[in-house]
């Protein structure tokens, strides 16, 4: 973050400064008082199960020298009545006086949102200072937060938009409008909330209104509702994907014994050879998205190429290990939708070794369509594993499309102590499920 004191945060954001205004805050903005750093800003909220503003103190003791709340703290407080709103203030206010040297790129989709901007922040961090999403912090809480961390030598700034409304996204371009919009795909993510594709593809598409004037829409040429985002761009656009008219187009694309990718990226003027040291053959899509924002945002192709090779994910999308008994894990569990884990389980299927499990946990947000799509995901897990274990009570018509092969088990505690018994060396097991399932702890638990 930009220096900045008390008194100057309190004008920004139209709050009162209770103690020292000339405090100065240098480091970043965060919600857990745990995690503040020397120099930083804790913002307080007051929310059903704690109050924010009872942990400034630990908060201080963590490294923090202000707080931003709706009341005076131990620490010298900028009082707002409305946090939300003034935490966004604050960032749109940094990151408009850092414009003239940043660009800023947007990534949106209903899946892959979070490993694309991964890998783009490894191609653009070969190229000057980048600030990047942490996980998949992209609501209107997180993309500030990520906004917040930009400081004055910081060149591009990476920001992953999630939306579970019609508005969302326009809601987030409103506080800073991308140079780069970046669509990946328009699927079933939410689809309880937004109620059909079409208010989803409206929604993805707010990314791409929202952009400067001039600004590039970078497009998915394989999914026609995101290829359709071209009629309301009014500046470049840059397509992607496997179409032969696409832009950066992925070519010849190969799987390992891992079920690593290695493909070529090529361009009318350019070409590239990339291997991913990642699982599954959906991630040489997801580079040439990162590949296509790269180039509109100044980077080679050949330079993008050489820091895909070596980029990672963050933790629990497919995360591969290796576990003491001999079998290989990959770990999903951070999140899932239909599409999502037709992907996982072809990635699942494409790993060479000995039996593969799949360990599928409850979709969660897929309103009247969820027992259909449930027992669809199983029909098509069907075809990629030998054993399919559903977990929880949710997840059980994933065994109905399974069939015979199906194993059901009532809870995570299940799923631990019945992998413990049956894995062996060669092993491929894959654990997906949405994030409230919470199948990370059965990920955890094989060690």
């Amino acid at each position: 973050m930009i220096p900045l004191s008390l008194g100057e945060i309190a004008e920004i954001v139209g709050g009162k400064a209770a103690g020292d205004s000339s405090v100065t805050v240098t480091a970043p903005a965060v919600l857990d008082s745990r995690r503040a750093q020397p120099g930083g800003l804790f913002v307080a909220f007051v929310g059903d199960h704690a109050d924010g503003h009872d942990y400034a103190e630990q908060a201080g003791r963590s490294g923090a020298v202000a707080v931003l709340g709706s009341r005076p703290t131990p620490l010298p407080t900028v009082v707002v009545e409305d946090v939300q709103v003034s935490l966004q203030l604050l960032a749109a206010h940094v990151v408009a006086r850092l414009r003239a040297g940043l660009t800023v790129v947007g990534v949106t989709g209903s899946q892959g949102k979070t490993g694309t901007k991964d890998l783009l922040a490894a191609v653009l961090s070969g190229a000057g200072p980048t600030v990047a999403t942490v996980g998949s912090l992209n609501n209107e809480l997180g993309v500030p937060l990520t906004m917040l961390r930009a400081r004055a030598d910081t060149r591009f700034l990476v920001l992953e938009m999630g939306a579970r409304h019609v508005g969302d996204i326009a809601a987030l371009t409103d506080l800073v409008a991308p140079d780069v919009a970046v669509v990946l795909n328009v699927g079933q993510a939410h689809l309880g909330e937004f109620g059909s594709r079409a208010a989803i593809a409206r929604t993805k598409g707010e990314l791409v209104r929202g952009l400067v004037p001039g600004g590039t829409a970078v497009l998915n040429a394989d999914d026609p509702a995101v290829a359709a985002m071209r009629a309301p761009a009014e500046g470049p656009v840059v397509t992607f994907g496997r179409a032969a008219h696409a832009g950066v187009r992925v070519r010849g694309l190969t799987l390992d014994r891992l079920g690593r990718p290695s493909f070529t990226l090529r361009t009318a003027a350019a070409s590239a050879h990339v291997t991913l040291p990642l699982v599954g053959a959906h991630q040489a899509l997801n580079a040439s998205a990162a590949a296509a924002a790269a180039l509109a945002a100044g980077v080679p192709l050949d330079a993008a190429g050489a820091a895909l090779a070596t980029a990672s994910l963050s933790p629990w999308r497919l995360e591969r290990r290796d576990l003491a008994c001999g079998a290989t894990l990959l770990n999903d569990s951070y999140n899932a939708n239909p599409d999502s884990t037709r992907a996982a389980l072809d990635a699942l299927a494409a790993v060479a070794g000995g039996r593969r499990i799949a360990v599928l946990g409850d979709m969660l947000e897929l309103g009247d369509d969820s027992e259909a799509e449930h027992r669809a995901v199983g029909a098509y897990a069907a075809g990629r594993a030998d054993v399919v274990a559903v977990v929880g009570e949710g997840a059980w018509p994933i065994a109905d499309g399974v069939g015979e092969r199906a194993v059901v088990l009532a809870d995570r505690a299940a799923a631990v102590d019945w992998l413990r018994g049956c894995l062996t060396a060669g092993d491929v097991v894959l654990v997906k499920a949405s994030r409230g399932a919470r199948l990370d702890e059965v990920a955890a638990g094989l060690g």
